[in-house]
């Protein structure tokens, strides 16, 4: 029996019984995904030698990429929680990861780009991406229809969730 069994009675049609099950089992493994994409990340990182940042950090600097940007922006993108992000930008400025400097036109936000140092680890991380996907694909674990459809649900899904946010509150 699943964790969230008892909620599901809630709901008078059966098929929206299945429906909610469905639901609380899909976004179980949402977070359950992220967590061991993490582990993953971290489990390389460890192959590789390198023990100076976490997978949460590595994964910033691989978001991140070539741009300039700030913790706002990496926060409005829908990557990061704002104390979470500035935290970590912080301890990656520090560790020699990434650049920063004021913003020109608001003295108060702080700008950051990638240094070389972050740039090979934003390379790891971009690898092991593609090994992944290789992998995925030499194994017939999905192929492009498979991942255009989780994709496209995904998107539907923070779309209606975006509008919950932006629109009933």
């Amino acid at each position: 029996m699943s964790v969230h069994s008892n909620l599901a009675p809630v709901l008078r049609d059966p098929r929206d019984t299945a429906f909610m099950t469905s639901y609380l089992d899909s976004l179980t493994l949402v977070e359950r995904l992220h967590r061991l994409l993490l582990d993953v990340i971290k489990d390389e990182f460890e192959r590789v030698g390198v023990i100076e940042i976490n997978a949460v950090q590595a994964l910033l600097l691989f978001n991140v990429g070539e741009n300039e940007v700030t913790a706002g922006e990496l926060k409005s993108r829908g990557y990061y929680q704002g104390s979470n992000v500035s935290y970590n930008l912080k301890k990656l400025v520090e560790a020699g990861y990434m650049h920063h400097k004021r913003c020109q036109i608001d003295r108060r936000s702080v700008r950051v780009r990638l240094t070389d140092k972050g740039r090979r680890i934003r390379d790891i991380v971009d690898k092991l991406f593609s090994s992944h996907a290789a992998g995925m694909l030499s194994r017939g674990v999905l192929d492009q229809s498979g991942i255009d459809d989780i994709t496209m649900s995904l998107r539907r899904i923070e779309r209606y969730w975006t509008d919950q946010i932006r629109y009933i509150y």
